[in-house]
């Protein structure tokens, strides 16, 4: 990627945006690293700003021409001199539905040149066939990087009739927002807090030995990798592990994110056996153990906003007074965050409002 490609990388939302303003005309194409959210992250975020459209993925790498549409013999009527063959669109498309549809044409560059010359007249025209999408419509694309080696390629008069935007990685912060709104296992995303690398893509590095945690095209027998799409896979397994022995844990965490990622979440999943449980935190904040490294405190703040109820607010600001003022810092930040799911229960509890006030120098960043 150029500089200025580079520097014009857009996150996610950013990229949504775009697609929502200009999608209904032009096919914007999101182009970014594998595993980093492009397919549900955009289908999340359009979804949510068009509430009343048909989502539709259409996943080019499983398709051929005659998924795109089917011959429908017709019996010719008074007038016409014989029968005849019309071409109606595949289900999967959505253009029989009669209202407005988003159509994601999954991994595109992917596409075999049947499917990419077969789908050119809906992303020009909005047309499938010779049905017309109805108004309001939106038809946009994703893909991997074509440096990434993996087919991923476009003539170049086919190139020139879409928008291709470069997506970026997610930030180290924002991952582990997502991964808070989302459920992830906290040991996960504190592992993740420590270890920002692994959010590195290979192009940020001069060769595989550089970072072995993450994909590399020159890494020579390499099966498994972090991105953050195999972070959340290694999430759910981390979930699991009251159920499994730790060789299947190890196991399971490295088949989702390979044998370096995994050797090195397994000593936070030691870590995290040593924290203080929420019981003991809720019961007496007072008495509750105050975990003496700062990674084992960071573990013990993602655990409580990935896990925060209304009635464990108060004991936990309580316990979190204990805390030092970085690791109070760092649940603030999360808690004040406009993306936070639980922020509300937060804003409306007194004693966090006063503590707010107490404390607003750690919100400066947000004003």
């Amino acid at each position: 990627m150029s500089n200025i490609k580079a520097a014009y990388a857009l996150s996610i939302t950013q990229i949504a945006a775009l697609i929502n303003a200009v999608g209904r005309k032009r096919t914007v194409i999101g182009q970014g690293h594998m595993g980093t959210g492009k397919t549900s992250g955009i289908k999340a975020e359009l979804k949510a700003l068009n509430p009343d459209h048909v989502y539709v993925e259409f996943d080019c790498t499983n398709k051929d021409i005659q998924d795109l549409s089917a011959p429908k013999f017709v019996k010719a009527v008074e007038g016409m001199i014989s029968d005849y063959v019309e071409f109606v669109p595949n289900a999967e498309l959505g253009a029989h539905l009669g209202v407005p549809v988003i159509i994601n044409f999954d991994e595109f560059f992917k596409a075999s040149q049947p499917v990419q010359k077969g789908v050119r007249r809906i992303m020009l025209e909005r047309m499938v066939g010779t049905i017309k999408l109805p108004e309001g419509s939106i038809v946009y694309g994703t893909s991997n990087m074509g440096s990434e080696g993996l087919g991923d390629v476009l003539p170049a008069h086919q190139r020139n009739a879409i928008v291709v935007v470069n997506t970026r990685k997610p930030t180290p912060m924002e991952y582990i927002e997502h991964g808070i709104n989302n459920d992830f296992d906290p040991i996960l995303l504190g592992w993740v807090n420590d270890n920002h690398h692994v959010l590195q893509t290979f192009d940020e590095v001069s060769g595989p030995e550089e970072n072995p945690y993450i994909f590399h095209p020159r890494a020579v027998g390499q099966e498994a990798f972090f991105t953050p799409r195999s972070g959340e896979m290694a999430s759910d397994v981390l979930k699991t592990r009251h159920l499994i022995d730790d060789q299947t844990l190890t196991a399971g965490l490295i088949g989702a994110i390979g044998a370096r990622g995994a050797m090195d979440l397994m000593a936070f999943v030691k870590l995290a056996d040593q924290l203080p449980s929420r019981e003991s935190i809720k019961t007496d904040p007072m008495t509750a153990t105050v975990p003496t490294s700062a990674a084992a405190v960071c573990l013990v703040v993602y655990r409580t906003l990935s896990t925060l109820e209304p009635d464990y607010i108060n004991p936990w600001l309580d316990y979190m007074g204990r805390l030092d003022v970085e690791a109070q810092g760092l649940f603030a930040n999360g808690a004040n965050s406009k993306t936070y799911s639980k922020r509300p229960i937060m804003f409306q509890n007194k004693k966090y409002q006063q503590w707010a006030v107490a404390n607003k120098y750690m919100f400066a960043a947000d004003e």
